[in-house]
Parts: structure tokens; sequence; C-alpha cells
């Protein structure tokens, strides 16, 4: 019988510290990267500190996503989807669309990232937090900074600027997971 009890107890802990750390995500991510009326902020030195999810590469220069696409997360986002296969409340998504620079190099034909174009950042909202906002919506926040201001969110609203590209990804929760090896158990 106490065998069954500190097993039930010890299962028990584990719901309420990964209830209590995915509170906490949300707590953080809402009082830093979004404001009373939910406006969202580029993260700063997120390269530094979070977790790289994967890259992606359009090379048509006709393609409204031409460049390199590399996508952030917090670490402990990370953690969760691994744990769970979904994104916690309060998770954010960074990804930074970066230029094509070529070049033929003594190794061939070389392509790299170069400057960045623009971010586009994603919020998970489970609670429907900002009703009404056109920004937020399908269970995220949705923001797009451009390369000359990263502290102005120029989306016209998600419907607009977001979701048609994002809709090929509905059965994933609007996000292209596919290309994000990080996710995936090793």
């Amino acid at each position: 019988m106490n065998y069954f009890l500190a097993v039930f107890l010890g299962l028990t802990g584990v719901l309420f510290t990964h209830q209590s750390q995915a509170s906490d995500l949300a707590t953080k991510t809402y009082a830093t990267y979004v404001n009373k009326t939910g406006e969202i902020s580029l993260p700063a030195n997120y390269r530094h500190h979070w977790s790289h999810l994967g890259s992606w590469a359009v090379n048509d220069a006709k393609a409204p996503g031409y460049g390199f696409h590399d996508v952030y997360t917090q670490p402990e986002v990370v953690k969760a989807f691994l744990e769970t296969g979904q994104f916690p409340d309060g998770a954010v998504l960074i990804k930074e669309v970066r230029k094509m620079n070529s070049r033929t190099l003594t190794t061939g034909p070389a392509v790299w990232a170069g400057d960045i174009s623009v971010w586009f950042v994603m919020i998970k909202d489970t609670k429907g937090r900002f009703k009404g906002n056109a920004n937020w919506g399908e269970g995220w926040g949705w923001a797009l900074f451009e390369a000359e201001n990263r502290k102005i969110n120029t989306s016209k609203g998600y419907l607009e600027s977001c979701l048609p590209c994002h809709v090929p990804a509905k059965h994933t929760g609007w996000v292209y997971i596919e290309g994000y090896p990080t996710l995936k158990p090793e």
C-alpha cells in the first residue's frame, strides 16, 4: 500500500511541477513581451539565450518568404513540447528571416545567411487573453518586425499578415514543426 501511495504522490508532484513551470513561463512571457493591450515586443538577445529549433531556406527570389529562416524559443518550451507534443501557454517562437548571400568558394558554390530582413514572433495564448485585438487569434499572438525598426509591430493583423502562410500547418497548431529537429526525440 505504501508503494502505491509513494508512486501516486510522486506522479502528483511531477504533474504539479510541470503545471507550475508552464504557469511561470506564461507569467514571465506576458509580463516581459506583451503589454496590457496585447502589443507584442521583439525579445532581445534571444539568439544567445534561447534554443535554436531549426532552419529553413526559401531559395526562390520571387517567393514571399525568400531567405534563410532560423527559429528560436525558450529552453523550457523545448522541454515542455518534448513531454507533451504541444506548445505551452506563453511559448514564444521567433523566426528571423535573413537575406541570402552566395559566392563560389574553393569548396564549391556556397550560400549563407546575410543581414536580417524581418522577424516574425508568435506567442502561445491558450486563454484567449486579447479578444478583439487583430494580432491575436487561433491560439497565438502574431507580430512582424522589420529590420528598419525592430520596435514596431508592422503586422496588419494576423488574418492578413500571418495566417495565410500558416494554413498548411493548421494540423500542427499553425507551426511548421517538421523543420525543427530540436522538437523531435533523439
